[in-house]
């Protein structure tokens, strides 16, 4: 695998993680709950 395909194919996961990420988001606050993330080594919860 050459070096530009495997910069493709990060580059494509990493979309594919983003958009992900703000569909939970769009998730958690059309059901009102909690996203629980790490911050500082804490876990905290973040009401939306």
């Amino acid at each position: 695998m050459t070096p530009e395909a495997k910069i493709e194919i990060r580059n494509k996961i990493v979309k594919g993680l983003e958009k992900a990420y703000e569909k939970m988001i769009l998730f958690k606050k059309e059901h009102k709950s909690e996203l629980v993330i790490i911050q500082d080594n804490k876990i905290v919860k973040i009401k939306l």
